[in-house]
């Protein structure tokens, strides 16, 4: 499967964005997803993941109660709309698949950036004070 990301840019702290995948190239109702970011000091982290259903939802805590991760099945994307941003926010943003016949328990592995086989190219998130 491949993946795109978009919807990155530049924003003022306290606004807000909304970043899509699109996937293309398999059945994304089949994959579970996730989004993760980098920056030029830190490792990828996680970010928020959601189930290939959509019934379930993972935030790191420093996404909890301001990013909220959905996924659109009929159209092949997912979404992450970010609030109440921060410059600490600032970062590339990638969006990463793994498909749910090959993984017995996604709920204790979704944070990992190794449970992911497919990684979009990332967009640049960057959130000024």
């Amino acid at each position: 499967v491949q993946l795109q990301a978009s919807g990155g840019g530049s924003v003022q702290a306290g606004g807000s964005l909304r970043l899509s995948c699109t996937a293309s190239g398999g059945a994304f109702s089949a994959h579970h997803m996730g989004w993760f970011r980098q920056t030029s000091e830190k490792e990828r982290e996680f970010v928020a993941a959601v189930s290939a259903t959509g019934s379930s939802q993972y935030y790191a805590d420093s996404s909890k109660g301001r990013f909220v991760i959905s996924r659109d099945n009929a159209k092949n994307i997912v979404y992450l709309q970010m609030n109440s941003l921060k410059p600490e926010d600032t970062a590339i943003y990638f969006c990463a698949a793994r498909n749910k016949w090959n993984i017995h328990d996604f709920s204790s592995a979704y944070s990992s950036r190794y449970t992911y086989y497919y990684w979009g190219q990332g967009t640049l998130v960057t959130v000024s004070s």
